[in-house]
């Protein structure tokens, strides 16, 4: 395949990418076809365009979806049941009012960022969103304060969390196609995600609650807060949480410290990243399933359900991994690699300005995100970076598909209906707070990885 690709001729190669890339943004912009068909097209598209047999087109499609959903499949259907169960039993609430508690009024925003950024790891963004922002509307309320000042914290934590930090799954999908081990990427996504934190949430939500006064809004949140003293405790939410986090950590620990070298063996078993998630799913069954009065039949029917979202995030995703390949197989990647050793520009620069550019032109941070990860991965060479240095390009990727957040961004109609803003506010607040998220992020990760 390798041989065949290196006959192919390179400016051919190139202008097929041009055509079949745009194509897909045409495709998912001016005519809204859904993301999977408009990638799927778009890969197909470069292969015929670069002259790639037929033959090989079909074993780069093939490839590509069987290798992107064998890394991540199991990952993204177990952390969607384990976040419904979270979000169903109270616990992502629990979390909430206990730091809010703590805190206080005054450091409430650093608790919503802090709650915001540990309950969108397991939880999707929207569903976390809709969970919490009624805690900071009563906060708003009850300060008499712009409800910015407590939403922006919120929002930024939970993209950050949503971004960063597996088992999530936008870093998880990156890092397979990257293959990086996920104790990297959440080490390396805790440091960034920490900083793009505080930067986009306490700090920015500040000046935001400062300069624009946005009441309460009358529009009633779906889901009602629950009465507290049902809600589960405080540290056995935190704990659920930790598992998978603590056992992937400890695996990849397990590997370069010589003290722990016989129960080497064991990490890697349970810091394997299904079986990690695997744990805290059961956990949550038992503990915050069958323990708060759920039955199985219920359980079963929480945890089905949200696998609806997952369905779509496995099929674009695989559709990603057709792009790489086919991007791969064509030779193009080492294309894309020369000229990017001409420009003379570090791989995690060019990751966060691949996954950027899509993102403002699509929207999707799934997209985004697929679409930088299929072509990194595609660069010569990347196979002999370092650990560490990878799980830096899947924070930068990350944060690339994080920034810009605006009209063609789903996230940002959300955000307006449920805060009450107009479009202007929402994009001189939100979308700011999304580029900080993924500028800060990305700035971290570049820093880190001059040491990798």
């Amino acid at each position: 395949m390798s041989e065949e690709a290196l006959s192919l001729d390179p400016t051919r190669l190139v202008l097929a990418a041009v055509i079949g890339l745009a194509l897909l943004l045409v495709l998912i912009i001016k005519f809204k076809v859904q993301a999977m068909v408009a990638i799927l097209v778009g890969a197909i598209v470069i292969g015929v365009a670069a002259g790639m047999p037929f033959e090989a087109i079909v074993t780069a499609v093939n490839d590509g979806v069987g290798n992107t959903l064998r890394g991540i499949a199991l990952l993204v259907g177990l952390g969607s049941m384990f976040g419904a169960i979270l979000e169903t039993s109270g616990g992502a609430q629990a979390l909430a009012v206990t730091m809010v508690k703590r805190f206080g009024d005054r450091k409430a925003a650093w608790a919503l960022g802090i709650t915001g950024l540990v309950i969108a790891m397991p939880v999707f963004f929207d569903a976390g969103l809709i969970i919490l922002i009624p805690l900071a509307f009563s906060l708003a309320k009850r300060t008499k304060r712009s409800s910015l000042f407590y939403v922006i914290p919120l929002l930024a934590g939970l993209a950050v969390g949503h971004a960063f930090i597996p088992p999530t799954p936008g870093p998880v999908l990156v890092a397979a196609m990257l293959n990086v081990e996920l104790g990297w990427v959440i080490l390396v996504g805790v440091f960034c995600g920490i900083f793009a934190m505080i930067m986009a949430g306490p700090v920015w939500g500040a000046i935001c609650g400062s300069h624009y006064m946005v009441p309460i809004p009358a529009y009633v949140a779906e889901q009602e807060d629950m009465d507290e003293s049902r809600l589960p405790g405080f540290w056995t939410i935190v704990g659920i949480i930790l598992i998978p986090l603590v056992l992937i950590i400890l695996d990849s620990v397990a590997g370069v410290v010589p003290a722990l070298g016989g129960v080497a063996g064991v990490f890697a078993f349970l810091g394997e990243p299904f079986v990690a998630l695997l744990i805290a799913t059961v956990a949550a069954m038992l503990v915050l399933g069958v323990r708060h009065g759920y039955s199985l039949e219920e359980l079963e029917r929480i945890m089905t359900k949200s696998l609806e979202p997952a369905g779509l995030i496995l099929l674009v995703t695989a559709c990603g991994g057709v792009l790489r390949y086919v991007l791969q197989y064509s030779g193009l990647g080492e294309v894309i690699g020369h000229g990017v050793a001409s420009a003379n520009l570090p791989i995690v620069v060019v990751a966060f300005v691949v996954a950027a550019l899509v993102r403002i032109c699509v929207g999707s941070a799934t997209v985004a995100m697929t679409m930088a990860a299929g072509i990194v991965a595609s660069l010569p060479g990347i196979a002999s970076l370092s650990p560490l240095y990878l799980a830096c390009v899947t924070a930068a990727v990350a944060g690339g598909a994080t920034v810009c957040s605006h009209f063609n961004d789903s996230g940002f109609w959300l955000v307006k209906s449920l805060v009450g803003m107009d479009e202007k506010t929402t994009l001189k607040t939100w979308t700011v707070m999304e580029t900080l998220v993924g500028g800060a992020g990305f700035v971290v990760a570049l820093i880190i990885s001059f040491f990798a």
